[in-house]
């Protein structure tokens, strides 16, 4: 098993970190299902797994990791503190339970899974998320699912910057305006549900593209997200689609392409809304 599949660019973060572009999204990855969905993973050349105390099975993953054998140092791990562990004390005693369950003395990269913004307590966890990467306890820290609004209240009363930001992103949902200003501060764009829960799939225009490259639409969408520089978590238990979303780098959209992609956007969500939470 090498580090990390040539074939899957690196994007620096922070402190010369390297994250893999393409991950697996483990939500909804049931227990009894984690051991053969990481075994495949790994054949399929995935070393990045997207995981959050949320999804209930941080436990089996990091079980099926150390029975797969692959060595924790070709690995990139993220999680996610809850919105119910917002708080400095919360948010540490989270991160150790984080920790445990998957079984590592380091985490790669730790993320607030949603601001809260009704709490009013993500600063409060900004400031843990600060002090465990000060003690090298994750090598990385980042935030998921803020908009511009959280973000710049975050830059202006922190000391670290996020060194990422998880979001909905797919064609019918492009967040372009948050994209930019990620690029302005340096924060690198993640996309969950990149295929907008399947909702894109069918879309006369990316059924088209698709057609022309000769891949699939969720490759299609996939390698769009790759030409965007997102980092991008495509989720299936199926051996075939884990191996198929991962295999984009045989084949590159055009501008033209990437322009059709781009009329895509309908500005609409699929899920909740982050200042409604």
């Amino acid at each position: 098993m090498t580090a990390q599949p040539p074939s899957v660019p690196l994007i620096g973060l922070p402190h010369g970190v390297q994250i893999p572009q393409v991950g697996l999204g483990m939500f909804k990855i049931d227990d009894p299902d984690m051991a053969g969905v990481v075994d495949v993973a790994l054949r399929a050349g995935y070393r990045h797994f997207d995981l959050a105390a949320y999804y209930g099975n941080e436990r089996a993953f990091g079980h099926a990791l150390r029975e797969s054998g692959a060595a924790r140092d070709e690995l990139f791990l993220t999680s996610k503190v809850w919105n119910t562990d917002h708080g400095h004390t919360e948010a540490l005693a989270a991160f150790e339970r984080t920790r445990a369950h998957l079984g590592v003395d380091v985490l790669d990269l730790y993320l607030i899974h949603w601001p809260v913004p009704s709490a009013g307590r993500y600063l409060e966890t900004w400031q843990a998320l600060e002090g465990l990467q000060q003690q090298g306890l994750t090598r990385a820290i980042g935030v998921s699912n803020f908009t511009r609004t959280h973000l710049e209240r975050l830059l202006a009363q922190s000391d670290v910057k996020p060194a990422v930001n998880q979001v909905e992103l797919h064609p019918y949902f492009q967040q372009r305006c948050l994209r930019t200003f990620h690029h302005e501060h340096g924060i690198v764009t993640q996309a969950w549900s990149p295929l907008g829960r399947g909702a894109v799939l069918d879309d006369p225009v990316v059924v088209e593209i698709a057609a022309r490259h000769h891949v699939s639409p969720a490759q299609a969408i996939l390698r769009w997200h790759l030409q965007l520089g997102t980092v991008v978590f495509p989720k299936s238990s199926s051996p075939a689609r884990i191996a198929a979303n991962i295999d984009l780098f045989g084949f590159e959209l055009d501008e033209d392409d990437m322009q059709r992609m781009r009329s895509l956007d309908r500005g609409r969500r699929t899920g909740p809304d982050p200042d409604s939470m």
